[in-house]
């Protein structure tokens, strides 16, 4: 019985290869623009002078799969004026359609761009979970359709105690904004969030709309 559903992230097996984005965008039949799920690629890294006077480099990149991570602490459900922005039982943070507005507040403040815009009914969209699934005792879409097995799901407490609770790495957000129900193992050539010299390389396939 998962008791707080969350997210594993292996960044180190992570091909990028965005089978999940895909697996997330057909399942759900979202329109162009809305991502629930998004691959970053961050890279970064410059010339670096030896102490002999000759030169090396600490190029390097990884890939970033994101989503919502149904926060302990979900900003996005604080600032909802008309309470369509909630918290069930089980931990999943799910939108009421019939309550959403379409201030796009949640939009705003939630630091991993999950809360998506539908433009075409004028509400706010975001992952669900696959709640439907996990009811059915499947796992998320993006889950299943990952071929390297870099991204699972379980339960939070029980992911920690496996793998470690891991400090946030860049370009990722403090988990102090919102708790989220995610857990990582970085990448070999991670890099801390004050980093400032990785960019995101693909920006205009997770910008957005």
């Amino acid at each position: 019985m998962i008791k707080t559903p969350a997210f594993f992230i292996d960044m180190q097996i992570c091909t990028g290869c965005k089978t999940c984005m895909v697996a997330c965008k057909d399942k759900n039949d979202l329109d162009s623009g809305l991502r629930w799920r998004r691959v970053y690629e961050f890279c970064g890294g410059d010339w670096v002078v030896r102490s002999n006077g000759t030169f090396t480099q600490d190029i390097f990149a990884y890939y970033i799969s994101m989503g919502c991570n149904h926060c302990q602490d979900p900003v996005c459900v604080n600032v909802c004026p008309s309470c369509a922005m909630h918290k069930d039982a089980s931990g999943i943070v799910l939108i009421d359609s019939k309550k959403c507005v379409g201030c796009r507040y949640c939009e705003w403040v939630c630091p991993y761009s999950a809360p998506q815009f539908d433009y075409t009914n004028g509400i706010m969209t975001k992952c669900d979970f696959c709640q439907s699934q996990i009811q059915e005792g499947r796992e998320p879409c993006c889950v299943e359709a990952c071929p390297t097995h870099a991204l699972l799901f379980g339960d939070y407490d029980e992911l920690i105690a496996l793998h470690g609770k891991k400090g946030i790495i860049a370009p990722l957000p403090s988990p102090e904004i919102t708790c989220p129900n995610l857990v990582i193992v970085p990448p070999k050539q991670d890099k801390l969030p004050d980093y400032n010299k990785g960019l995101i390389q693909n920006p205009e396939e997770v910008k957005d709309e």
